[in-house]
């Protein structure tokens, strides 16, 4: 069966998906199938292996890699049993994203000169990258791993990152002012390092140092949780995409093509995943509401 799992990571890998996770919990399935003398996929052991997992979310999702993989092989052997998915009942809850007002993000923007000695490279490398996350929606891990090489006349190249994928991502006119004045500092600090945010001492921006400081940050800017829970680095994203559909467009049509416009330049395969970011705001709902009144008053207001 390690051959087949093998074979089965290696079709996943080449269509884009990142199996790191997957590849871990399947050769532990296949090392607790093996040890009972099992060479195809049974619903019992698979259960029970999943079983192990320490929480209900854990099980659930080492099932559901169990059961991807016996789909996959079972096209050819159909000796596997497909285990059901859903056996645990976990259901993925969204945690509500913190919508930053302009103001927040302002003074997120401001705090971040509090990181670091001031005067140096890295209050200035958490300022950008907060002023680029906030006005562009890039993925954490996208923004740090831009180099020199990426930033382009038309915008940054953004190189295959979720689902293997390059896209252009352009920039405001002020976003991109904002950047090359980081840059010009930038280029005085460890000139041969290419990655763009990096520490004093020339070593990449790594996401759970940059997680740990924005909390720092978070209470310079005097932002506090909600619910007992601080806001994220990522609901800048969230932020993002939320104030891009407050502006869009009037019309059926065009409020499609918008959306549309706004996936491709979040990097999502598809709309379904830029929905997924949206969430309610007084400005939406103000918006809704007229709305509705004009389909009431028969587009009279």
């Amino acid at each position: 069966m390690i051959h087949a799992a093998e074979n089965y990571v290696a079709v996943r890998r080449a269509g884009g998906f990142a199996v790191v996770n997957a590849e871990g919990l399947l050769r532990s399935f296949v090392r607790f199938a093996t040890a009972r003398g099992e060479h195809h996929v049974h619903t019992a052991t698979a259960i029970e292996w999943a079983a192990l997992g320490a929480s209900v979310a854990q099980r659930d999702e080492r099932l559901k890699t169990v059961w991807r993989f016996a789909r996959f092989v079972q096209a050819e052997d159909n000796r596997h049993e497909l285990p059901p998915p859903n056996h645990f009942g976990y259901h993925k809850t969204r945690r509500p994203p913190y919508i930053y007002s302009p103001a927040e993000i302002g003074r997120l923007v401001d705090a971040a000169f509090h990181i670091g000695i001031p005067g140096s490279l890295e209050p200035q490398a958490y300022s950008t990258l907060i002023g680029l996350l906030a006005t562009t929606g890039l993925r954490i891990r996208e923004a740090l791993g831009l180099r020199f090489s990426d930033v382009m006349s038309a915008g940054l190249l953004i190189r295959k990152t979720k689902f293997q994928k390059t896209r252009l991502a352009p920039l405001h006119d002020s976003t991109a002012a904002a950047v090359e004045r980081y840059l010009t500092l930038r280029r005085t600090v460890h000139p041969h390092r290419e990655g763009i945010f990096i520490t004093d001492d020339g070593r990449p921006l790594g996401y759970a140092t940059v997680r740990r400081n924005f909390r720092k940050i978070l209470a310079h800017a005097e932002i506090a949780p909600v619910a007992e829970r601080w806001p994220r680095l990522h609901d800048l994203r969230h932020t993002f995409a939320v104030r891009a559909l407050e502006n869009c467009p009037d019309g059926r049509q065009r409020v499609g093509q918008h959306m549309l416009a706004l996936a491709t330049y979040m990097g999502h395969a598809n709309i379904v995943a830029t929905y997924w970011y949206l969430e309610a705001t007084p400005e939406l709902l103000r918006d809704i509401a007229t709305a509705g009144e004009v389909h009431l008053l028969g587009g009279r207001r």
